[in-house]
């Protein structure tokens, strides 16, 4: 059986609405079922999805969506929210900037862009329209500024990319610094363009400020201080050396139940089991499609498709940039269509012969994957982020879709620097 067999037979299985951890799985099996002397025979395919979650890295992952759920049921989202419109509210866009720095934020204790989204998008988005900003506007920008929630540390998507790929997942967490503040950079240029040519409500959004400035920047201070120290100590305990990236997950747990439980107690005792399940129920349908991709990801390597196709593309493109194009093209569209940690995992092992043949440091090319998947967030026919959104707003998600395209627009802006100025990635680890 060809792989052009087996990709067929995954495409019709994700059409028919074959979730997609079991499709993996039928595309996994079915070389073996029809060639008894191809070595992934259904065993194989077991061990490997079995020998797949052996990982120490892997369980940063849950321990992160533990975390993330802890600090959405704690409020921490509307203190950070407040902190950052205390002191720019009142400037033209303010209020849409302090939403986008709100997304930043929380994307470094979430990890996740969709959870960034339902945190975020569920307490600021009845406020821009309390404010009187366009309802769809509002709920665009949120949905697009959750995608940062993959691309700034720490981040679910890169835990994925260093299993697949093998490289260091602090190095991965340190080269995005950088992308996602310039990301976010654009994202709040477009929001000022947008705010002076369309206007804003002067009145009620210095009503809303006033009632901040009125509690004083001392008690603003002392209730978001322990919500922006969060990413510090992640990311602190990392690079300095105290714990590794699994260990930092596992104190960002611990963390979040003081700061929720002690500090703001926003959070009982007896809560602490319903985010328990929940934070299961998040990670089971992740974990399924994990062990699945890694067997698919082996059953491809043993038909030597990451070689064919590395060798097809370096043949027929010549050119770094060319190259570049063109693996960006691809992801923009595997974006479009699948979720991301199948997309990684798949994908990793096919295009990472490609960059390094093409001369592209496998950190920097990380960065690149996950900033054009963060994309496929918002864009349809998947497009996560505009589903949530749509959700918390009751907007149809295709006129979401239309409303963010100029800020989608940006995003691809960013992710062309990022691609072709690899020094925006490289800086913070001394090299380019």
């Amino acid at each position: 059986m060809t792989i052009i067999e087996i990709m067929i037979i995954f495409v019709v299985c994700l059409f028919i609405a074959i979730p997609v951890s079991i499709s993996l799985g039928i595309a996994s099996v079915i070389p073996g079922a029809f060639d008894s002397s191809f070595t992934a025979s259904a065993t194989y395919v077991v061990r490997s999805m079995v020998s797949g979650i052996d990982s120490f890295p892997l369980l940063a992952i849950p321990m992160f969506v533990l975390s993330g759920i802890i600090m959405a049921k704690g409020g921490v989202s509307k203190k950070l929210f407040d902190v950052f419109s205390y002191f720019i509210g009142k400037r033209r866009a303010g209020i849409p900037c302090a939403v986008i720095i709100t997304c930043l934020f929380y994307g470094a204790i979430s990890g996740s862009a969709p959870a960034t989204v339902a945190a975020v998008g569920s307490m600021t988005i009845p406020i821009l329209i309390t404010l009187g900003y366009d309802k769809t506007f509002s709920t665009a920008i949120v949905a697009v500024a959750g995608g940062l929630g993959v691309i700034i540390p720490p981040s679910i998507p890169y835990i994925l990319f260093a299993m697949a790929s093998g490289e260091s997942v602090s190095d991965l967490f340190l080269a995005r610094i950088i992308p996602g503040v310039l990301i976010a950079v654009l994202l709040m240029g477009y929001a000022y363009y947008y705010c002076r040519r369309y206007g804003e409500d002067k009145e009620k959004i210095n009503l809303e400020v006033d009632r901040l400035h009125k509690k004083g920047l001392w008690k603003v201070m002392k209730e978001s201080v322990w919500a922006l120290l969060t990413p510090v100590i992640i990311l602190g305990c990392i690079y300095g050396g105290i714990a590794s990236p699994t260990e930092a997950a596992v104190i960002s747990v611990f963390y979040a139940l003081f700061v929720s439980m002690v500090i703001y107690r926003s959070i009982k005792f007896k809560d602490i089991y319903g985010i328990l399940v929940e934070a299961c129920r998040t990670f089971a349908p992740l974990l399924f499609i994990l062990v699945a991709s890694n067997a698919f990801s082996r059953v491809l390597t043993l038909m030597q498709v990451p070689q064919m196709v590395s060798a097809w593309i370096l043949e027929s493109f010549s050119g770094k940039i060319v190259i570049l194009l063109i693996i960006n093209l691809f992801l923009l569209v595997v974006g479009m269509v699948m979720d991301t940690s199948p997309a990684i995992l798949i994908t990793t092992p096919i295009l990472l012969p490609i960059i390094v043949g093409a001369g592209v440091d496998p950190v920097h090319f990380g960065i690149i994957m996950v900033i054009n998947l963060a994309i496929g967030f918002v864009t349809p026919p998947i497009g996560v982020n505009l589903f949530v959104a749509s959700s918390l707003a009751d907007i149809p998600v295709m006129k979401i879709a239309k409303k963010a395209l100029p800020m989608i627009i940006f995003f691809l802006i960013a992710l062309l620097l990022i691609t072709f100025i690899p020094q925006i990635s490289m800086t913070l680890l001394g090299g380019a």
